[in-house]
Order: structure tokens, then C-alpha cells, then sequence
């Protein structure tokens, strides 16, 4: 009987993320378990969406950006650091009502964890998280088992979201597409942008039977006209910069001399840190030290780079020279933006 009643009426869920891909995987996941999922992306609309739904769950992230013109009923009094734990105060406080909620957050700051459980959360879901221990976690709050599986209960929701720039212009040669899909199958975190043009190949047709189905993870960016690899880059980074969703952006080379596995290394890197710009680099060699800029730093023509957002805005918005390789070009913008000592900080080399 109690399996009857959760297909006829499947339980509500209420997730919440400032992140696109988060919120996607989520719903997918929850969906495919057989529950009602409702999504929102803010703080004041998740707050509007409960009041509205009266969900059975809620799942909240906590780093949550509050909208300046928010404003709401109930003489609500958002908390200065505009996490998602005022989503808590809401249903706990202000509501008074008994609905479980779960934190799913990279946050590992104890005083934050420990201020949502004294708000009344019931579980702390700590990224990066597997969509089959979620699954398993909220069935268990709920009390409801689900007769679905999970496909793809292997695969990861990570603690950041990045962006990554792929240029393959009349590359299709180059192109793993399995080694691509395999990797954003289990590692939810990542967009893919692929910027080519209309070239003499089927690059452009490859590119739209990998996105059939990971449109939410693989976007294309089509160029106009034919330009070089430096450009295409340049433009794929300012078009996804345009996402508030991603913590990080980068680019790769299109033959994959760098594991995309090593994505995530140099990604753990720059995390709460105060590096800018993380960047792969070759075997140390002496001959490859770029004495030209005066900075300790080997070659780094490897072919992967993670950068904060504020690097591709301050260093990405004017054409590079080189037609190819803008790794050097990219320090020395950086160089006459931050000067030479804070550009060596801001930069760490992952051999």
C-alpha cells in the first residue's frame, strides 16, 4: 500500500541552486527516482515557491546570492551573508513547520554547518556527492522507497561549476567524442563549449549529434567566419563568462595532450586559494623558462588553463596577436593589469 500511494501521489521536492547544471542534475536524478521536483534558482523564489508548493522536502544550497529588489511578506529579514540558510529560517522560524530539510553545499565552514542543524536541517549533503548516495540519502528521510534506479548513480554533482572552451575548427579528426561524453556523464559540474566554424569538414555536424542529449552540458559556439585558435578561445571565453553559473572558466586543446581528468586537479588548485589562473605546464626544462616576461614559470604550452571569471574580463576582452598560442600573451595582460609581483601570485603551474 505504501508503494501505491507514492506512484499515485509521488512526494514533493523543492531544490535550490544558483546553478544551472546543479539544479539539472537534481531534477534528473530525483525525477528518474519518482518524485515531483520543483526548481529555484534564488533565494526570494525559493521562499515563494514553498510558501506556494508546501513541498515534503526541500534541498538547499547555502552560498546563495539574494536579488538587491527583493522583497517579500512576512516582515522576512534577510542575514547579511545572503546564504541559503534564511530559506531555513523561513520553513523553521517564521513558518514553524516540521518539513525536512537537506543541505547541499561545498561549504565546509563549521559554523555555517553548524548553524543549519540549529536552524532544524536534518542532513548535511557535502559536494562533490554521488546522485546515488543523494538518492539513497532522501529516501531515507522521506521513508519512501522508489521502485526506479538510478542510471547513472555514479556520477558526481562537484563543489564548483566550470566552464571549459574546446577550439575545433576543421578539427574533427581530433575529436574524441566518447572520451568527451564519458566525462561530463559522471562529472555533472562541467559545461563543454565547442567553437568552430563552417568549415570544409563535418566538424559542426559531429559537434550537434554529441550535444543531442547533454544540451546542458555541451553548448557551440559558431563562429562567422574562419579564425585562428587564439580567437576562438578569446571568443568561447567571453560567451560563457556571460553565465553567472560557473565558478571557474578554462580552456583545452582540442588533441587532449592533457587528461581531462586533470581538469578537476587543477580546479581543487585554484579553489580557496588566491590563485587566478592555474595553468598546466611541461616537464621542466631550463630552455623552456620564459625569460622574456622575467617570471619563474616553465612551458606551459600544455594544453589546459583554469582562470577565474575576472581574469577573462580583464584579460580576454581585446584580440590576442598570436594566431595560436596566447598563453604568454595572457601574462603579460595580466602583468600590466596587476603589475610583475602580484602576477607571479596569482598564477601557479601544475607540471
Amino acid at each position: 500500500m505504501k508503494l501505491l500511494y507514492f506512484k499515485l501521489y509521488p512526494m514533493k521536492i523543492l531544490t535550490v541552486d544558483d546553478q544551472e547544471l546543479v539544479l539539472l542534475s537534481l531534477e534528473k536524478c530525483l525525477t528518474d527516482l519518482g518524485y515531483e521536483v520543483i526548481t529555484s534558482s534564488t533565494i526570494e523564489d525559493a521562499i515563494k515557491m514553498y510558501d506556494l508548493t508546501l513541498p515534503d522536502l526541500v534541498i538547499v544550497d547555502i552560498n546563495m546570492p539574494l536579488n538587491a529588489s527583493c522583497s517579500l511578506e512576512d516582515n522576512h529579514k534577510f542575514s547579511n551573508n545572503f546564504s541559503g540558510l534564511d530559506i531555513i529560517h523561513h520553513i523553521k522560524v517564521i513558518k514553524q513547520q516540521n518539513i525536512p530539510v537537506m543541505i547541499l553545499s561545498g561549504n565546509i565552514e563549521e559554523q555555517i554547518i553548524k548553524k543549519g542543524f540549529e536552524l532544524g536541517a536534518v542532513d548535511y549533503l557535502k559536494k562533490p556527492i554521488s546522485l546515488g548516495e543523494i538518492g539513497a540519502r532522501v529516501k531515507k528521510v522521506l521513508g519512501f522507497d522508489s521502485i526506479c534506479e538510478l542510471d547513472n548513480r555514479n556520477a558526481y554533482i562537484q563543489n564548483s561549476v566550470v566552464g571549459v572552451v574546446i577550439s575545433c575548427c576543421n578539427d574533427e579528426k581530433n575529436l574524441l567524442i566518447d572520451t568527451y561524453e564519458n566525462f561530463i556523464k559522471y562529472n555533472l559540474g562541467y559545461h563543454f563549449c565547442f567553437v568552430c566554424d563552417e568549415g570544409k569538414d563535418t566538424t559542426l555536424q559531429v559537434l550537434n549529434n554529441l550535444r543531442k542529449g547533454n544540451e546542458s552540458r555541451i553548448s557551440i559556439y559558431n563562429c562567422e567566419t574562419t579564425v585562428g585558435k587564439a580567437e576562438a578561445v578569446r571568443l568561447g571565453m567571453l560567451h560563457l563568462a556571460k553565465e553567472q553559473q560557473f565558478d571557474y572558466l578554462g580552456f583545452l586543446d582540442i588533441d587532449l595532450t592533457t587528461n581531462l581528468e586533470d581538469i578537476k586537479t587543477l580546479v581543487a588548485a585554484i579553489k580557496n586559494s588566491n590563485y587566478k589562473i592555474v595553468t598546466g605546464s611541461r616537464i621542466r626544462r631550463v630552455e623552456a623558462k620564459m625569460k622574456k616576461l622575467n617570471m619563474d614559470k616553465n612551458d606551459n604550452q600544455c594544453g589546459i588553463k583554469i582562470m577565474t571569471k575576472e581574469i577573462v574580463e580583464k584579460t580576454f576582452q581585446k584580440e590576442f596577436l598570436a594566431k595560436s598560442l596566447l598563453n604568454v600573451e595572457i601574462f603579460i595582460r595580466m602583468k600590466k593589469e596587476y603589475g610583475m609581483e602580484k602576477t607571479k601570485m596569482y598564477i601557479l603551474e601544475k607540471p
